[in-house]
């Protein structure tokens, strides 16, 4: 560090960004763009977890686990495709890291255009509103804590040997036996990636149900379809040890069972990625896992201090971290003639889990609509089926669809879907849920056909409730 820098005055700021994540840049490149001085730090590189070890490169893994899928269908279709299809792994993560090298400089340009300060390094608070960075301080207005989170790995004996999600992208070599530890949405999906690429997938829940923050139904039906698909998943089952053998690791089972792999992934939940930012000696208060505690307007327990996205202690979703950044810009740094935004509709962000078939879903579970309006107040209308496109591909996979309805006001207030292309479908269902959309509306709305998603305006006779 340079002792000189260190003695001069801090630099004076409008407001400095921790994390160039997706809610950070999001953030620093609007408020600087209203004339703000700002500056955002970050020692990694741009986009956080999403564009480097997260949504992206697993919907571009997801993408090429599905050619597999295509491959075996195209016989039934008539094509004859003579050899069989090779992956080379090799050639799928140099062109996902190219891809991905893009967003970064995409990233830098957005931050660079307006003005903002580029830091590269890890931030920390010297107090209340002194920042240190780069062998620099800076007094700032306001703080934004955007540095999102990280995996977490349970103290298991050996767990040293198992990776976590940010190392699935770049694995040398592919792992021919993987284990998937965990039943959350990341763990599912890296189940079914992998499987889909070639991989013996064995995925070991602790639980009796996997995708346990997902509706019943949705999860039963989501794990029997990649059962179909050739991932061994054991619920009720603990990881105990794991070893290097000769063969690989050796794992031990809670039962006495003992299983071999050439990978063991850990997907067992994330925590805020908070350490070591001086929030404690500013006065922010934290959760138990490491969170900012804030309020609905994304404040912390010191009022100039915010926090958005996965470092805080709402909801853990990148689009969520976008609309909570703006909500701050807008509250920092009005822009004239525009009414400030309204903090997200927490109880109806629609989401994705893109496993093999995907999932799709906006609003309450069934267990969370009963508990909200009451459990004689809700009605339920459920459908699977075959897709169109599997009559003649020759594969057993089905879809299936859910909406709940509050009976008193006729409100659609949960939506669920377990099909090819659940999330594109449900984005646009998202919409008029937001707006209030009724089941008569609904009824009104005439179908595509054939397409999967018409089933969701036809549904006329309620299951149960």
């Amino acid at each position: 560090m340079d002792k000189k820098a260190t003695k001069q005055q801090p630099e004076e700021l409008d407001l400095f960004v921790i994390g160039g994540g997706s809610g950070g840049v999001r953030a620093a490149r609007m408020a600087a763009g209203r004339g703000a001085r700002v500056a955002l730090a970050e020692m990694g590189e741009l986009g956080g977890t999403c564009v480097n070890v997260g949504c992206i490169p697993k919907k571009l893994y997801s993408y090429a686990a599905g050619y597999a899928e295509a491959f075996e269908e195209a016989a039934g279709y008539g094509w004859d495709l003579g050899q069989a299809p090779r992956l080379d792994w090799g050639r799928l993560k140099a062109a996902r890291a190219q891809e991905i090298h893009r967003l970064n400089g995409i990233y830098q340009s957005l931050l660079e255009g307006p003005g903002v300060e580029i830091i590269r390094d890890r931030a920390t608070m010297v107090d209340a509103h002194t920042v240190a960075a780069g062998g620099r301080h800076w007094r700032a207005k306001h703080v934004l804590i955007a540095t999102g989170g990280r995996p977490f790995k349970p103290p298991v004996p050996g767990h040293e040997l198992a990776l976590v999600s940010d190392d699935m992208f770049d694995l040398d070599p592919f792992p021919k036996r993987l284990v998937v530890v965990g039943a959350g949405y990341i763990a599912c999906e890296m189940a079914s990636i992998f499987n889909g690429l070639g991989a013996q997938v064995t995925l070991l829940q602790r639980g009796a149900h996997m995708l346990g923050a997902f509706d019943e139904d949705v999860r039963s039906f989501v794990a029997a379809e990649m059962g179909k698909t050739g991932v061994d998943i054991r619920l009720s089952t603990q990881i105990t040890s794991m070893r290097r053998g000769n063969g690989g690791l050796n794992l031990m089972l809670d039962r006495g069972q003992d299983l071999q792999a050439d990978a063991v992934l850990m997907a067992t939940g994330r925590v805020a990625n908070t350490d070591d930012l001086g929030l404690e000696a500013a006065g922010v208060k934290l959760s138990d896992r490491g969170a900012v505690v804030v309020d609905a307007q994304f404040r912390s327990s010191v009022p100039h201090i915010f926090a958005v996205g996965d470092a805080s202690s709402r909801l853990h979703l990148t689009p969520v971290a976008l609309a909570e950044a703006m909500v701050v810009v807008d509250m920092l740094f009005p822009e004239a003639g525009r009414s400030p935004r309204q903090a997200p509709d927490y109880d109806f962000v629609p989401t994705a889990v893109f496993t093999h078939p995907n999932i799709g879903t906006c609003g309450y579970t069934e267990a969370q609509a009963r508990a909200q309006l009451g459990n004689d107040n809700v009605s339920v209308y459920c459908t699977e089926f075959k897709p169109l496109r599997h009559t003649l591909s020759g594969r057993s996979e089905r879809t299936f669809m859910k909406l709940l309805v509050a009976k008193d006001s006729d409100r659609v207030v949960g939506l669920h879907m377990v099909g090819a292309d659940a999330g594109e479908i449900v984005q646009g269902f998202a919409v008029a849920m937001q707006a209030g959309a009724t089941k008569a509306h609904f009824d009104r709305t005439i179908g595509i056909h054939p397409t999967a998603a018409e089933e969701f305006v036809t549904m006329r006779v309620p299951n149960v409730g």
